[in-house]
């Protein structure tokens, strides 16, 4: 049941989140990057990437795969950085498990709930039967009558693999069945403690992006008294793609004092 991960530099433990569709292959540039300083490990979460499939998809469950790893690898604490789901995810650990927590990140993800706003998507991945497709190219094709966005319809894309080449079998990395069904744990609200966190802890977002509005401060501070949220100009929501540069400066700057 071991996470599938990418391990890379020396020094302080880092773990690092995607999102959802994502897996650890997203970060490698700025996992590169950040290695020079730290131990750093990208994980593709359950149901994601290379990691195993399970019809348990919660972020109790993903809390409970980086503590198995954390506690498998002996180590006591991290630095952890999550994006979107990811964010999410790190927030529930940090929740859980704060004593095993240096410093968290978590980029443009707020604690609360989210309504569901990828049935369309989902529904376009679905209704593709990839039985019947015998290229990438075809896949392309079909996707793009129902998915607009270019940067969404390449994202996706990148998780379609050939899971037999000899009968010319394409699949998704990504666990679609159980995604589906399970869609809305994604938006779930995180439980607000009885005291807030005191761990060190910034929230990245986009100024593009709605994910995290200056409404959601107060919550943010319900869950970490001591988070400050930064706004990085330019951006959407996926911050550390768009604006690389200005998002590894203002983390490494965080995790370094």
């Amino acid at each position: 049941m071991n996470l599938f991960y990418r391990k890379s530099g020396q020094g302080k433990p880092l773990f690092i989140l995607h999102g959802l569709f994502g897996s650890s292959d997203n970060w490698q540039s700025l996992a590169k990057k950040i290695a020079e300083n730290f131990e750093v490990y990208t994980f593709d979460q359950r149901n994601h990437g290379l990691s195993f499939h399970s019809s348990e998809w919660n972020y109790a469950a993903m809390s409970k795969d980086i503590l198995q790893l954390m506690d498998e690898m002996q180590i006591p604490k991290i630095n952890l950085i999550g994006h979107s789901m990811g964010g999410k995810a790190a927030m529930h650990f940090a929740l859980q498990h704060p004593q095993r927590i240096e410093k968290l990140v978590v980029v443009d993800i707020a604690p609360k709930y989210y309504p569901i706003h990828h049935r369309q998507l989902l529904d376009a991945l679905v209704e593709l039967d990839l039985s019947k497709i015998s290229s990438r190219k075809e896949a392309e094709t079909q996707l793009a009558l129902k998915i607009s966005n270019q940067g969404e319809l390449q994202f996706i894309l990148k998780n379609l693999y050939w899971k037999d080449t000899a009968t010319n079998q394409l699949a998704w990395r990504f666990n679609l069945p159980v995604i589906n069904s399970a869609i809305e744990i994604v938006g779930e609200a995180q439980q607000i403690p009885d005291m807030p966190l005191q761990l060190p802890c910034i929230f990245v977002r986009g100024e593009k992006s709605n994910y995290i509005k200056d409404t959601d401060f107060e919550l943010i501070h319900q869950l970490f008294a001591n988070a400050s949220i930064h706004t990085i100009e330019g951006a959407g929501h996926w911050v550390q793609a768009e604006k690389p540069n200005e998002f590894y400066t203002l983390v490494f700057n965080f995790l370094m004092t």
